[in-house]
């Protein structure tokens, strides 16, 4: 019996998100600085058999019909550009909220290719991997390699790893799921409409002031469509940015999900503390952002 192998999938933090514009083809074409949470979910494949999933943990009963999810579509994505892969069975714990902005599905599927490249003996730079991880969903070619990094086009358009310190933060989502395609939809164009990033500028390992001076000059777009469609997220950015020691509270990707920054892992707890206190329906966890290899 083959041994499992294991991986885990972090949560993407979309940082900074610009929308540039809508593209002719519908989709959107963006800017995001973009790093990832301790928070995981964990995926694990029994490289044997026919492709097949389970899922656990607490988001288990948000996943939705299999058929859907993105382990299975990355799986056959990658058994289509690669002659006699060998497949097997996921395991997939689900700890990140579905529909949140935390990109959890798209971590689950990028895990999904690393782990099969793993089994198969693929480099993790092999064409195929990559091309997969494109025809899965927009985010997966970021979560392949979970190191933050700027994000362009419709996220097929990565830069190098950013060099940014770790950070700590608390996470919070009001129970409520958004739809990207939906908030997306409810963007409109500024009278100041975003310029593109000078990457010589982009965050790097400067002191932490000065990143937090640079991320809270970069907003997220997509803020004001999701509160039209969820006034919940207004209510937790309240929440976030009354905390003692916050220094930035934004939404996430396409949201529900806020994030708040602080200049602490002790800041972080207490301030989680202080949430869970006074909103305890609401889904709250400390972490820290930054990526593999981004200490």
């Amino acid at each position: 019996m083959p041994l499992d192998l294991i991986d885990s999938a972090p949560a993407k933090i979309n940082l900074t998100l610009r929308v540039i514009g809508r593209r002719a083809d519908g989709y959107h074409d963006i800017e995001s600085v973009v790093a990832f949470a301790d928070l995981c979910d964990r995926l694990s494949l029994t490289p044997t058999g026919e492709l097949a999933l389970a899922v656990v943990g607490p988001g288990a009963g948000q996943t939705g019909a299999d058929a859907e999810n993105l382990v299975l579509k990355a799986g056959r994505a990658l058994a289509a550009r690669v002659a006699g892969i060998k497949l097997g069975v996921f395991r997939l714990e689900k700890n990140i909220p579905v529909a949140a902005g935390l990109g959890g599905g798209s971590a689950d599927a990028a895990a999904a290719l690393r782990l099969l490249a793993q089994a198969n003996n693929l480099a993790t730079d092999d064409p195929r991997l990559i091309e997969a991880a494109g025809a899965t969903g927009a985010d997966v070619p970021v979560c392949l390699d979970p190191r933050p990094r700027l994000m362009r086009g419709i996220g097929d358009i990565l830069s190098a790893p950013l060099p940014l310190p770790r950070l700590s933060a608390v996470l919070v989502n009001p129970g409520v799921a958004l739809s990207t395609k939906l908030v997306f939809s409810g963007w409109t164009h500024s009278a100041h409409p975003a310029q593109p990033l000078d990457s010589a500028v982009l965050p790097n390992r400067q002191s932490e002031e000065q990143i937090l001076d640079w991320l809270a000059g970069h907003p997220n777009d997509l803020e004001a469509p999701a509160t039209a469609l969820a006034p919940a997220v207004a209510h937790v950015l309240a929440a976030l940015r009354s905390l003692p020691g916050c220094r930035l509270a934004r939404m996430s990707g396409s949201g529900a999900t806020c994030f708040a920054l602080f200049s602490s892992a002790a800041e972080s707890a207490a301030a989680a503390k202080i949430l869970r206190a006074n909103f305890p329906q609401w889904w709250i966890v400390e972490t820290t952002l930054g990526g593999r290899d981004s200490d």
